[in-house]
């Protein structure tokens, strides 16, 4: 189901604009939707661009971990275009698709490992209005994976449900982004 658009599809303009578009198509094939949406005020755009570079730089949490708490709070908050473009980002970070592909269905799924689903069933503890994290699930991660990776995990989720949140209240929908992983991953030519 392509995005609804609950306001109307900016058309960005300018150099600005020209090296966003130019970016984004390099980086993921086209624009997301929710560029066009947050064209509409250009201060939050690089706002939301700057803290989501700076988001990517942290390193506490192992990726595969990182992904599947993504995943399970945009499936919590049912945010079709972030599991899509979840997805499609896993693949392009080499990550175990098919394990990720089996978040949406994490507790039936025979795939995941017990530290999996702590930090699945935390990450949608951590997205229920009113959260209902325990502190036993706090206890379970913090000696499993250390402070530092907790408090990522945690901060990951909250970013996510940011993300999940903004794109469900504006009507966006999977653009198809997981299309293209059914492509093999490129391996670098080397020289």
């Amino acid at each position: 189901m392509p995005s609804r658009f609950r306001i109307p599809k900016a058309e960005p303009v300018g150099a600005y604009a020209a090296v966003m578009t130019r970016v984004a198509r390099r980086m993921w094939g086209e624009v997301p939707d929710n560029a066009y949406v947050l064209w509409h005020n250009k201060p939050v755009l690089r706002s939301v661009l700057g803290f989501e570079r700076k988001v990517s730089t942290w390193s506490a949490l192992d990726a595969h971990l990182k992904t599947y708490a993504v995943m399970a709070s945009a499936g919590t908050i049912g945010c079709s275009w972030c599991l899509d473009f979840g997805y499609f980002l896993a693949h392009q970070e080499g990550l175990d698709v098919a394990k990720v592909r089996e978040v949406p269905r994490w507790r039936e799924a025979e795939v995941f490992t017990d530290l999996e689903r702590d930090v699945m069933a935390y990450a949608e503890a951590v997205t229920a209005t009113p959260p209902t994290v325990t502190d036993e699930m706090v206890a379970r991660l913090d000696a499993a994976l250390g402070h530092a990776a907790v408090v990522e995990l945690t901060m990951t989720v909250a970013v996510e449900n940011q993300r999940s949140r903004f794109n469900a209240a504006m009507g966006l929908a999977s653009q198809g982004y997981s299309d293209a992983c059914a492509l093999p991953l490129a391996v670098p030519s080397t020289p």
